[in-house]
């Protein structure tokens, strides 16, 4: 893979930087800045060598200009965060956005940065035309995708405008591919994976994929409440997928699937709260569901996890959004944190995941934090991703 370090000359020369700003804004401010932090060594890096440099990144769904979805708040994140000037180049018509913008970059002078607006305004984006993405090309001269978080996304400025420039790979999206990669390549024994979360149409993949390299597979959230299901248990109101009913069964099955002992049950707002053991013919009122794993899970857990030289984690355990729901998902963020860095290469991500472990200021203990969900998964469960397959 090609990176902004195997260009020796980036003087003058202007790179349209596709990063991941997709992060939670509420009231006109950022809420969570763990995402764009990430992309700050790639952008300090070119705006270091003499690029100019264009970031483009998509901020919600906003389904055309919508001003609720702009990326100011982005703009002032990273003016504080690199403390220095980073102009927005505003999108009012989506027809005249390019020459408006291209006239802006002619301004930029090297070393400085500027930021496009939301590239969603535009319905093109995600729907990947040639047009697009060849306009979007013709504002830069090299670009880079940095975004891990959006390599499996096919679209213009993802994998599109690659048919039209030189593309390189920014230095976060290098250091994401490598230690996914070092786990699915090459993981050092024994190595556990902990798979939590409600979707199943992208845990599944992941399962099946890394079945034969895992020596042990620890399962909670809607993942365990559908195995319980399927199994003929009484589980109430919890989140089950029934659509896959007979794969869970199957991979279920396997001596190295370990499945929650007890879990906590109560009402969805928290009250009522008690540890059940999971057993068969245990029930639970309908009223009620499986909202986390008990005491005796997590230290059934805690014994893997403590055992791991590698330890790739994925998904809450329950619902730990609500008290008092949130101890098993805790549990194993420090349980992953502890047994990272020098004792187990770590690697953690998604949305949920690593909420918990910022706030539990647990990200410097875990090798790597990965700042995508769906790509993860993806990259996990052996697909090839469009923005990856671009820089070939």
């Amino acid at each position: 893979m090609r990176t902004v370090r195997d260009i020796k000359n980036w003087r003058g020369k202007r790179a349209l930087l596709r990063a991941d700003f997709n992060v939670p804004v509420e009231k006109g401010k950022v809420k969570d800045d763990f995402k764009i932090r990430k992309s700050l060594p790639t952008i300090k890096y070119l705006l270091a060598q003499g690029a100019k440099v264009v970031l483009v990144s998509h901020l919600g769904r906003p389904g055309g200009v919508d001003r609720k979805f702009t990326l100011e708040p982005v703009r002032k994140s990273l003016e504080a965060l690199l403390q220095e000037k980073v102009g927005l180049i505003k999108m009012k018509k989506p027809e005249n956005y390019f020459r408006e913008a291209a006239a802006e970059i002619d301004k930029l002078k090297n070393g400085r940065a500027l930021l496009l607006e939301n590239i969603r305004f535009s319905k093109s984006e995600e729907e990947n035309k040639n047009d697009f993405s060849r306009k979007l090309s013709e504002l830069a001269d090299i670009f880079v995708l940095d975004g891990f978080a959006v390599a499996h996304r096919d679209a213009s400025s993802v994998s599109g405008v690659a048919r039209y420039l030189p593309a390189y790979a920014g230095l976060l999206l290098e250091e994401e591919t490598r230690g996914l990669s070092r786990v699915v390549e090459g993981a050092v024994k024994p190595f556990v994976l902990v798979l939590g979360g409600a979707k199943m149409e992208t845990k599944i993949p992941v399962l099946k994929n890394l079945m034969s390299q895992a020596d042990h597979i620890l399962i909670g959230g809607g993942i365990a409440n559908t195995y319980f299901w399927a199994r003929g248990y009484g589980v109430g109101a919890s989140l089950v997928d029934k659509k896959f009913k007979e794969e869970i069964l199957r991979l279920g099955a396997r001596e190295k699937v370990v499945m929650p002992i007890d879990a906590v049950i109560g009402l969805e707002n928290g009250k009522n709260a008690q540890v059940v053991k999971m057993a068969q013919g245990v029930k639970i009122k309908n009223s009620e569901g499986i909202f986390d794993i008990g005491p005796a899970t997590i230290r059934l857990y805690a014994r893997f996890i403590k055992s791991a030289n590698t330890l790739v984690w994925n998904g809450a355990m329950g619902y730990f959004e609500k008290h008092p729901y949130q101890y098993g998902t805790d549990a194993i963020a420090r349980l992953v944190a502890s047994r990272s860095k020098g004792k187990a290469f770590g690697v953690a991500g998604g949305g949920e995941t690593v909420e918990v472990i910022r706030k539990l200021d647990l990200a410097r203990d875990i090798d790597l934090v990965s700042t995508g969900g769906g790509a993860m998964l993806e990259f996990l469960a052996g697909k090839q991703l469009p923005g990856l397959k671009a820089l070939k």
